[in-house]
């Protein structure tokens, strides 16, 4: 077997993965990620001292105060974790959560090797959508649109 028909087994192997596996392990990763971060910030239903403290001290998020940075950020790695993992608002919750990472980039410009892989994986979702392991494709999916007749 050549080289020239290995490449093309493999590159037909590669494109035979279905996208929507391809948006799943995306929005499974990524989500993974902020969730942990968001369950380091609270204890039961209620946010820890600590991560005021830390917002106020350490993370100096530009443009919120630090109480308000504290609220927004635990809130939105907890709801938007979810929602990203069961595949409801999915678009919207990359989106947020891609803001997010540019906000974290901002503050930890160093982070950059991790932050762009969290970023890849929200522009999948955000390009491509949540595939159809998703509560959006089974709540708004639709049916393809009719042929153009004349």
């Amino acid at each position: 077997m050549s080289i020239e028909s290995l490449a093309h087994r493999g590159i037909a192997l590669a494109q035979a993965i279905p996208d929507s596996l391809v948006s799943l392990t995306a929005r499974v990763a990524v989500a993974g990620v902020f969730w942990r971060s968001g369950q380091t910030k609270i204890e039961g239903l209620h946010i820890k001292d600590s991560t005021f403290f830390l917002f106020r001290e350490e993370y100096m998020v530009p443009l919120l105060p630090p109480d308000v940075a504290a609220y927004v950020t635990t809130i939105s790695e907890n709801l938007f974790s979810v929602l990203l993992i069961v595949g409801l608002a999915s678009r919207l919750s990359a989106a947020w959560l891609l803001a997010m990472t540019a906000v974290i980039q901002s503050v930890y410009p160093s982070g950059w090797p991790e932050h762009i892989l969290w970023a890849t994986a929200l522009l999948v979702v955000i390009t491509r959508g949540p595939g159809v392991v998703s509560l959006d494709h089974l709540l708004f999916r639709t049916s393809p649109a009719p042929a153009f007749s004349r």
